[in-house]
């Protein structure tokens, strides 16, 4: 068991930023999906497996928070500009994808159109806590 009590610090942020027009379904869904690129992208955001007092396994999760965001449709524009420019890792998810099923579909859907003409409704990002907070300038804490 571990008994450090010292406050862990991280030098880097995981965000999502979701557009604020959505119904709570869609937000709550896509988040589900962005966050799921960040670990294969940077798998050290990955912390060590659970297990409760009866060695019963739990799959491991991020070792930091998951900040959340919500802003406006140009907010998100922006904020992908920025990350793209940034070359930070990002996940991204459009209006296409709501009314796909799977993971082809869903790619071959973001591959049909121009980075500019992505009609973003979300978007997550990882990386150095500064460059992350620049990112999501204009955004706020979703609600």
């Amino acid at each position: 068991m571990d008994t450090v009590t010292e406050p862990v610090r991280f030098d880097t942020k995981i965000a999502v930023l979701l557009r604020d027009d959505l119904p709570t379904w869609q937000r709550l869904n896509m988040t589900a999906f962005l966050v799921s690129g960040i670990g294969q992208a940077a798998p050290e955001v990955i912390g060590e497996p659970y297990a409760d007092a009866d060695d019963t396994a739990y799959l491991p999760m991020f070792r930091q928070p998951v900040l959340v965001f919500a802003g406006g449709k140009e907010t998100v524009t922006a904020a992908h500009h920025r990350a793209v420019a940034r070359g930070l890792p990002l996940a991204v998810f459009t209006s296409d994808l709501f009314r796909t099923g799977n993971d082809r579909d869903n790619r071959a859907a973001v591959r049909a159109v121009g980075r500019d003409h992505l009609d973003l409704t979300g978007l997550a990002v990882y990386g150095p806590r500064n460059a992350v907070d620049k990112v999501l300038k204009g955004a706020r804490m979703h609600p």
